[in-house]
């Protein structure tokens, strides 16, 4: 994070203090269609004792004990602002804010130690001392919950055929991303927790010039964070949460000449 405050921070200052060099000032905003990577989450236990495993038994889960499950997630929205710099060689540099939410669709897959416990009672996970009469599989296959980040972006970018008027573009970025997870199958709390990490993001675009000072724009970026380490509040444990997307963008900017 320190690494990708300190880029951001330069990418900032050289965008802002050279004014001489920028051929024209703009500003924009888009609204995005996410499309959310499923997730192979993975972590490991706390020392803790299972509840009832359905047949009146309970286990003790040492320490350092791995598990995990996969989680699918809903197509969700998004949105940014960009305020940028255009320069007289095809280059341009802005920096962004973004925010994107999509929902859990279901859980599934979920292993202890390195085996299935999918047709456990549920009770074993739950810490209930009776059974609850539905599998671990059951109870997690109705998803419920959400991910949402809020990003900070430097982005650089290349406009090609500047002299047409529609104009093709490819650009990359870094930053940091502040990521919430919620995790709550069939209303039972997993997961409420969050972290800030170092994100990057490619994008490639066509930008059609309306007027002199309008233009609309049409962008895919692929954006990823490192894996978000979050608490397990179900059971003693840590979890890490992989955050990929893919976004689909349309958008307008205002240039100020």
């Amino acid at each position: 994070m320190k690494y990708a405050c300190f880029t951001l921070s330069v990418a900032a200052v050289a965008l802002f203090a050279t004014p001489a060099m920028a051929q024209d000032w703009y500003a924009g905003g888009s609204v995005s269609y996410v499309d959310q990577s499923d997730s192979d989450n993975s972590g490991t236990t706390g020392a803790f004792t299972t509840g009832n495993l359905g047949d009146g038994t309970t286990l003790d889960v040492a320490a350092g004990t791995p598990y995990g499950w996969n989680t699918e997630f809903d197509n969700g929205t998004g949105f940014s602002a960009e305020v940028g710099a255009r320069y007289g060689n095809g280059f341009r540099s802005g920096v962004e804010v973004s925010f994107t939410s999509v929902d859990v669709e279901t859980h599934s897959g979920v292993t202890l130690g390195g085996g299935s416990i999918d047709a456990l009672d549920a009770a074993s996970i739950a810490g209930s001392p009776t059974p609850l009469g539905a599998t671990v599989a059951d109870v997690v296959a109705d998803g419920r919950g959400d991910l949402s980040s809020t990003s900070l972006f430097a982005n650089v970018y290349y406009d090609f055929n500047r002299a047409g008027t529609v104009q093709p573009y490819a650009g990359a970025g870094i930053g940091f991303s502040d990521v919430d997870v919620k995790y709550n199958p069939s209303g039972v709390g997993v997961i409420d927790d969050g972290e800030t990490k170092f994100a990057y993001q490619v994008k490639a675009g066509l930008t059609w010039l309306v007027t002199d000072t309008w233009e609309v724009y049409g962008e895919y970026a692929y954006r990823a964070t490192e894996d978000i380490e979050v608490n397990n509040d179900l059971f003693p444990g840590t979890l890490d949460i992989e955050n990929q997307q893919n976004l689909f963008s349309i958008g307008a900017r205002y240039r100020f000449g």
